[in-house]
């Protein structure tokens, strides 16, 4: 008996690691192999409609609302909903349209009343578009060239009627800056490859496009309209079929913007997440529960063993050596592809954090009910 349970930690080990290998090697194996077309000469754009809801976003909207409307694309029009917005926010988009006459506004009156969200907004803004393909981003992003309408409208072949695009951190000083964007990047490396698998869960909404008669047919976010998120995710992880989804991830339909600056306000932005994350489907829930707690259970037992059974540590480091390698040899070429290469250096560490935070605010998050979007 004694024998039997001197095995137990080494067992488990094997049995995590190889959980860990499944995610790396079957799952994210595919983003690593992908590989993005370019632009055709000869391709017909459908016209499309950009949708941007701001709440107090005056700043941002002088930043980088031109290049939305300076896209090189021959049909299209940017919609932006003025959620209410108490700074000079309607006063800058009136400078706007005076010069882009594709620019368009929604307006929503703050008088007092309680406010209805961000889905209530986007929602506004589907109903004006006057076209069926629909391209959603923030206030505070900007694409990384005029050919971004141009790479995710390419992405509605035949049957596709939800394009999920990447949408980057930019770099700054300071180690919240480079976890941030690792776990920008581990998230995106997630739902990509997990679209790529016919299994797409979540998208973000500061880079994503679907179709209008999509939305009405699933009657918009009506089922989820009392969880203040998950505007982009949730609709994703409902409507996502196996075949009516694409990715688009050449560098130059990235969107970018600027992340959170301080750990409180991270932390808040994190909680809002989980919150949404609550309501997706049951097999996303498993699948997402199953990857993180593996992660956490593959250190914890290679702590156990190092510390209790040391004679086993040949076996321990053997484990981590291959997870390790198996990870960069998936991990440095998407790094790269989106734009985190000098991370790289940063991988063995990041990637322990990443799991062990996102545990402890999935527990937390649990405890938070009340969440709203600005």
């Amino acid at each position: 008996m004694e024998q039997y349970l001197d095995l137990v930690l080494p067992v488990l080990l094997g049995v995590f690691l190889s959980i860990q290998l499944y995610y790396i090697l079957l799952v994210h194996g595919r983003l690593r192999a992908y590989k993005p077309s370019g632009l055709p000469d000869d391709i017909h754009y459908t016209p499309l409609s950009v949708i941007i809801c701001a709440r107090n976003e005056e700043a941002n909207l002088r930043l980088y609302l031109s290049e939305i409307l300076e896209q090189d694309y021959p049909d299209y029009e940017v919609i932006v909903v003025n959620d209410g917005s108490s700074d000079d926010t309607n006063w800058v988009l009136k400078e706007f349209q005076a010069r882009y006459p594709h620019l368009r506004t929604v307006e929503i009156s703050d008088r007092g009343g309680p406010r209805k969200g961000k889905k209530f907004a986007l929602t506004l803004g589907i109903k004006a578009a006057r076209y069926e393909h629909l391209v959603l981003t923030d206030a505070d992003c900007f694409p990384q060239t005029d050919k971004w309408l141009k790479y995710m409208a390419q992405q509605f072949t035949t049957g596709i009627e939800m394009v999920l695009g990447y949408s980057p951190y930019t770099p700054a000083a300071g180690f919240l800056n480079k976890y941030i964007r690792f776990e920008t990047y581990q998230t995106a490396l997630n739902y990509l490859s997990s679209a790529l698998k016919g299994n797409a869960y979540m998208g973000v909404g500061r880079n994503l496009a679907y179709t209008k008669s999509l939305f009405f047919k699933k009657k918009g976010f009506a089922s989820h309209m009392h969880i203040p998120s998950g505007d982009d995710d949730l609709f994703v992880n409902q409507h996502a079929t196996r075949t009516n989804v694409a990715i688009c991830l050449p560098q130059e339909a990235h969107v970018w913007s600027a992340p959170k600056t301080s750990y409180k306000a991270y932390q808040q932005q994190k909680i809002r997440h989980f919150g949404a994350g609550k309501a997706y489907r049951s097999k996303h829930k498993v699948m997402l529960s199953l990857q993180a707690f593996s992660v956490v259970a593959f250190y914890l037992l290679l702590t156990l063993l190092l510390i209790f059974q040391p004679r086993y540590w040949p076996l321990a480091v053997g484990a981590y050596g291959l997870r390790l390698a198996c990870q960069l040899l998936i991990n440095i070429p998407v790094m790269k592809r989106l734009q985190v290469n000098d991370l790289i250096g940063w991988f063995p560490l990041m990637d322990l954090l990443h799991f062990v935070y996102i545990s402890a605010m999935g527990i937390f998050a649990l405890f938070r009910k009340k969440v709203q979007w600005k």
